[in-house]
C-alpha cells in the first residue's frame, strides 16, 4: 500500500472534517468546525524539525553605562578593647670606663693640702664617678685632735649629693697616757658623686682638720703602697 504525503493526508482530514455545502450554522456546525481546527493543530504538531542555522556572530561590546550613585556612607563599628600598652627601650651599650693611679710609698706628712691627683677622660655627662682611695692613715697629738681626707673633682668638692670623705679622731684621755702614740693603719675613702660633666676631671684626695677641732699631725701613705681608682658607672 502507498503510504500518503502530510500534504495529502491534510487534505482528505479536512475534506472529512468539512461541513455540508450549504449547511447552515447550527451548534453541530460549529463542532465540526472546532474539529477541523484541532486536526490543523495536530498537523502542525506533526511537521518534522528542520537543522539548526548557522550560529551568529558576537555583537559589538556595548558602551560604558552611565556611573552609579554614591551608596550611603557606613555606620561606625562597634568600640574596641583597650590594648596593652607595649613600651620598647633601647639602651646604649656600656663600655667599663675605669683608671687607677697608684704610689709605691708616699710618705706624705703634711697636714693641710693636696696629697695625689689622678686625671681621668669622663666619657658621659649622664653618669656618675665611684672613686677610692686606700692607703696608710696616720694621726698623732698630745691633745684632742681631728684630721679628715676627702676628694675633689676639677678643684671643688663633690655637691652631688654630698662630699666624699673620711675622718680621724684622736682624744689621748689624760696626761698620764703616752701622748707620742703612732699608729699608721690602711684605710680607705670612697664614694660616688653625680653631677660631673664629660671630659678631663682632675680628681685628687686632700688632707685638711675637721670642724671645730684642733689640727694633729697627719702622715698619708707611710711605707706602704697607695692608690686612687676611679670608675665611671650608669645613672
Amino acid at each position: 500500500m502507498k503510504r500518503l504525503s502530510p500534504a495529502a493526508l491534510l487534505l482528505l482530514l479536512l475534506l472529512a472534517a468539512a461541513p455540508p455545502t450549504g449547511a447552515s450554522e447550527n451548534p453541530k456546525a460549529k463542532a465540526k468546525a472546532l474539529r477541523q481546527r484541532e486536526v490543523v493543530d495536530v498537523y502542525n504538531g506533526m511537521c518534522l524539525q528542520g537543522p539548526g542555522g548557522v550560529p551568529g556572530r558576537d555583537g559589538n561590546p556595548g558602551v560604558n553605562g552611565i556611573p552609579g550613585t554614591p551608596g550611603i556612607p557606613g555606620r561606625d563599628g562597634l568600640k574596641g578593647e583597650k590594648g596593652e600598652c607595649m613600651r620598647e627601650s633601647f639602651e646604649e651599650s656600656w663600655t667599663p670606663n675605669y683608671k687607677q693611679c697608684s704610689w709605691s710609698a708616699l710618705n706624705y706628712g703634711i697636714d693641710l693640702g693636696k696629697i695625689a691627683e689622678c686625671t681621668f677622660t669622663k666619657m658621659r655627662t649622664n653618669s656618675a664617678l665611684r672613686v677610692l682611695f686606700s692607703g696608710s692613715l696616720r694621726l698623732k697629738c698630745r691633745n684632742a685632735c681631728c684630721q679628715r681626707w676627702y676628694f675633689t673633682f676639677n678643684g671643688a668638692e663633690c655637691s652631688g649629693p654630698l662630699p666624699i670623705e673620711a675622718i680621724i679622731y684622736l682624744d689621748q684621755g689624760s696626761p698620764e697616757l703616752n701622748s707620742t702614740i703612732n699608729i699608721h693603719r690602711t684605710s680607705s675613702v670612697e664614694g660616688l658623686c653625680e653631677g660631673i660633666s664629660a671630659g678631663l676631671v682632675d680628681v685628687a684626695i686632700w688632707v685638711g682638720t675637721c670642724s671645730d677641732y684642733p689640727r694633729g699631725d697627719a702622715s698619708t701613705g707611710w711605707n706602704s703602697v697607695s692608690r686612687i681608682i676611679i670608675e665611671e658607672l650608669p645613672k
